[in-house]
């Protein structure tokens, strides 16, 4: 006689773990794909407008550019090349991608006016300047 548990139930618990830990595997790297949904710069202080409405979508690139002139995305401050291709890559894939520019009430229009001619040119179109109600 055969006392053993087949080896089959062994198996079976064996795939469930591995299933389960490349489950947790991409679910982190969905995340990883898209930090910018969750990126947020505290050192930004947004400018108060009277008018206005969007509500947030899912996935939108958030771009900040400091008082300082930084180009800030996801926590990296890049150059405006670095933008660009960054961009360029996106709009490939997603040429509806909404983009939101969020910059400080001090932050030099020009500035704001490059990341936009980036933005244009690597054939983007839906971007938003990001303000706040006064209060």
């Amino acid at each position: 006689m055969n006392f053993t548990k087949p080896a089959s139930r062994k198996f079976s618990t064996s795939i469930l773990a591995v299933l389960g830990s490349l489950f947790l595997f991409g679910c982190e790297k969905v995340k990883e794909q898209q930090p910018e949904r969750f990126e947020h710069d505290i050192s930004i202080s947004i400018p108060k407008a009277e008018t206005g409405e969007r509500t947030r979508e899912a996935g939108e690139i958030i771009i900040d550019i400091r008082e300082n002139g930084d180009v800030i995305i996801n926590r990296n401050a890049i150059t405006l090349v670095q933008l660009k291709q960054r961009l360029e890559l996106i709009a490939k894939e997603f040429p509806d991608q909404s983009v939101i520019l969020r910059g400080g009430a001090n932050t030099r229009l020009q500035k704001i006016v490059d990341v936009l001619d980036q933005a244009k040119a690597a054939g983007l179109w839906n971007i938003a300047i990001a303000t706040t109600k006064p209060e």
